[in-house]
């Protein structure tokens, strides 16, 4: 029988409730060590909490099955009555609560923006847009009937060492993570984190320079990118070709150029929209079918990878060529479904550095 995968919730749903946790005992005498919150889209979620002193809670990051980077993280928030001291340079965001006014500010290990195209503008507190909402809804029924200004640092122990597995410096989020979440809850083994992560990287880029946008798939693209592009216009894709090419969309670059290996590229030219092993594997037959209409050469024998294969290609450029016209083609069929906004796409296929061009 499967395992039965296990879910679990954000970094705002956390966040939220050592917030709560906070607003409870200071207005309401109330200590709590277990709440239960409401989510977007009608979910509900129960949190455990700890109250390290007065008016400072954590909270740890439920475990779960995703490739979460910030699972088991420690997230705390303490209440002040008085503007805090010896944070980072920013300006907090307000949040109006009923007739309490609430600044949030980022502690250690929580960053802060500091450049533009993420949902947040720079200087402010890496705490999104639905985290803040979240916190707003869940602390109403506190805090009614109450008018006061208050403070709320929130901290995430490790968070700076735990950013660099993201792409938060890239972006522009320096010292700590990002509190996230569009719907309170982590799915497991979902796309979904790093598919917003490509969004907020192409956010980013596209405040930079609107004239071109890079994907990278695989370290050497990166590499290559970097010698060639500016790193704001880079964002690495993972292996989610058809999602990132979506999200353009959202944005209007003149030109995407895409850069890959030869096995990456003859997945895409073979139509596959995610390039992960486990949505198949390169037919080699129909490999061996474009060389030979491309070249009257027939190839005999088994192979068990394109390298092998064109180990014993005598026009290996000359194919890789033909392989990145392919894959040209399969991006100009998905143009059309996604009604790109871009107008020139520039494809890059390693090692041999073969660039094949065409307008949209």
């Amino acid at each position: 029988m499967q395992k039965k995968l296990r879910s679990g919730y954000t970094t705002g749903t956390h966040a939220t409730a050592v917030l709560v946790a906070c607003l409870s005992e200071y207005f309401q005498g109330v200590e709590v060590d277990t709440l239960r919150l409401s989510l977007p889209k009608k979910n509900s979620a129960t949190i455990e909490v700890l109250r390290e002193k007065p008016s400072l809670f954590s909270t740890i990051k439920v475990d779960n099955d995703d490739m979460d980077v910030t699972k088991g993280a420690k997230i705390s928030c303490a209440l002040k009555t008085n503007p805090p001291k010896n944070l980072k340079t920013q300006t907090p965001s307000l949040l109006t609560i009923g007739r309490v006014k609430l600044y949030i500010w980022a502690g250690e290990g929580v960053g802060v923006v500091t450049k533009k195209g993420l949902k947040i503008e720079p200087n402010y507190p890496a705490i999104n847009p639905i985290p803040l909402s979240m916190m707003r809804e869940n602390s109403l029924e506190i805090v009614e009937g109450f008018e006061e200004e208050l403070h709320a640092v929130f901290e995430v122990e490790n968070g700076e060492e735990i950013a660099k597995s993201t792409a938060n410096a890239k972006v522009g989020v320096l010292g700590g993570i990002s509190i996230l979440g569009t719907r309170g809850i982590v799915k497991p083994i979902s796309a979904t984190a790093y598919i917003d992560s490509i969004e907020a990287e192409l956010g980013v880029a596209s405040a930079f320079d609107e004239s071109v946008v890079v994907f990278t798939l695989g370290n050497s693209a990166f590499d290559y990118a970097q010698q060639h592009y500016h790193e704001t216009s880079i964002v690495e894709i993972g292996n989610f070709v058809y999602d990132a090419t979506a999200r353009l969309q959202n944005y209007h670059f003149k030109k995407l150029v895409f850069i890959t290996s030869v096995a990456k590229m003859s997945k895409i030219a073979q139509g596959f929209k995610n390039t992960h092993n486990r949505f198949g594997s390169i037919d080699l037959d129909e490999v061996k079918r474009w060389i030979s209409d491309a070249f009257g050469v027939e190839i005999e024998g088994e192979f068990v990878t394109l390298k092998g294969l064109l180990e014993v290609l005598e026009v290996e450029e000359a194919f890789v060529k033909l392989l990145s016209k392919k894959a040209l083609k399969q991006f100009g069929i998905w143009s059309q479904e996604l009604d790109a906004s871009y107008e020139k796409l520039e494809l890059v296929t390693l090692p041999h550095k073969i660039v094949v061009k065409e307008d949209i």
